[in-house]
């Protein structure tokens, strides 16, 4: 744990991120004339309305920008064939190489060990290289958000989680969430659902069935990379909150927001240092006030008074004042996690979030 600090630094830190997504907008330098290619490896489709369409319409806009020229490839397994398309991309020219999935990280490793004059980054990932970035957004703290709308929303106090893996990334998200939630509802309940799965349609139905039939659920959320379970919630009319993108015109009458990620503010500055030479193997982990992260809109489906309440909360987060994980944190034991005036560290949060917050209730693994 850490004490707590009022980070005073957060406006110049703003001031910064501004500044280097002014340079990184900037398109006519020497380093951007030249075309580059770049290889994108997704776990998903391009046009999933989820994760995969997230990082191809940030880089999308980065590749208009700074001249790039993309090859993706989709829908590849966390196996061999990610080792493949890594060589293929680079064999057909590719001298940046971007992984957009967990389980691709021993497969981008290796090869960056073996490739040191290619630039790799990989999201969500554990392990860096002088040529490996690792990079993700703090997404958890846009999960506390939609917590608080899902908290005050619900009739029934029972909220439906879908989530993937029982990881640190996943549950560090359900309990932001529940955080949220209880924050303004102490008396709700989040329960869990594992998929096992990032993509899979049919074990995220499954998952979201149970989660129905076997609660009172009026509101119900996902960590997964498939939009399945909102599709059930709105054939079967309860409240949804997605992840990744805004989807309010897939689900209209049910959709209320979303913690969504805009890659963009990420992969502009940073495949500019690349072109640069400037490249930092590193773990990037950049919260609200860099624009990595944001909340959706909130729907017209919300209630009347929770968009004043959660703009207030989302003010703290940019202000440097505030983060979820400040103590006290009690756990599902009773257990205090985190004490009054401490905070977790961003390596306690990363690599052992291996527990749930008060609230939140979890299916058998």
């Amino acid at each position: 744990m850490r004490k707590i600090l009022t980070v005073a630094g957060g406006i110049v830190g703003i001031l910064l991120i501004g500044m280097i997504l002014i340079r990184a907008r900037e398109t006519d330098t020497e380093v951007t004339r030249k075309q580059t290619r770049v290889g994108f490896i997704l776990n998903g489709s391009v046009d999933d309305h989820s994760w995969g369409q997230s990082h191809y319409e940030g880089m999308e806009q980065c590749a208009e920008t700074l001249n790039l020229d993309v090859v993706y490839r989709e829908n590849v397994p966390a196996d061999d064939r990610c080792r493949e398309c890594i060589e293929e991309l680079i064999g057909q020219g590719c001298e940046i190489i971007i992984c957009n999935s967990f389980g691709f990280g021993e497969y981008a490793l290796a090869a960056a060990k073996e490739h040191p004059d290619i630039y790799f980054f990989h999201a969500a990932g554990v392990e860096e290289a002088d040529n490996l970035a690792t990079y993700f957004g703090r997404i958890y703290q846009m999960r506390y958000l939609s917590g608080m709308v899902a908290g005050m929303q619900t009739e029934t106090d029972e909220i439906g989680y879908v989530a993937a893996y029982p990881i640190s990334e996943v549950n560090r998200g359900i309990n932001a969430f529940a955080l949220g939630v209880r924050q303004v509802n102490p008396d709700a309940g989040v329960y869990v659902e594992w998929t096992q799965s990032w993509t899979g349609e049919a074990e995220a139905e499954a998952a979201t069935e149970r989660l129905l039939d076997g609660h009172d659920i009026d509101v119900l959320t996902i960590h997964t990379d498939t939009n399945r379970p909102l599709e059930i919630a709105e054939e079967r009319d309860i409240w949804c909150i997605g992840y990744n993108m805004d989807n309010i015109e897939r689900y209209p009458n049910t959709f209320l927001t979303a913690p969504v990620f805009e890659w963009e503010n990420f992969y502009e500055p940073h495949i500019l240092e690349c072109l640069q030479g400037k490249f930092s193997g590193r773990h990037y982990w950049d919260g609200a006030e860099t624009g990595i992260v944001a909340l959706a809109p909130l729907s017209g489906n919300v209630k009347a008074g929770v968009a004043e309440k959660v703009e207030a909360a989302r003010q703290k987060f940019l202000s440097g004042t505030f983060d979820v994980f400040y103590g006290p944190v009690t756990d599902t034991d009773g257990v205090v996690r985190v004490r009054e005036m401490e905070s977790m560290t961003d390596d306690e949060m990363l690599n052992a979030f291996d527990w749930y917050v008060e609230g939140v209730v979890t299916a058998a693994e």
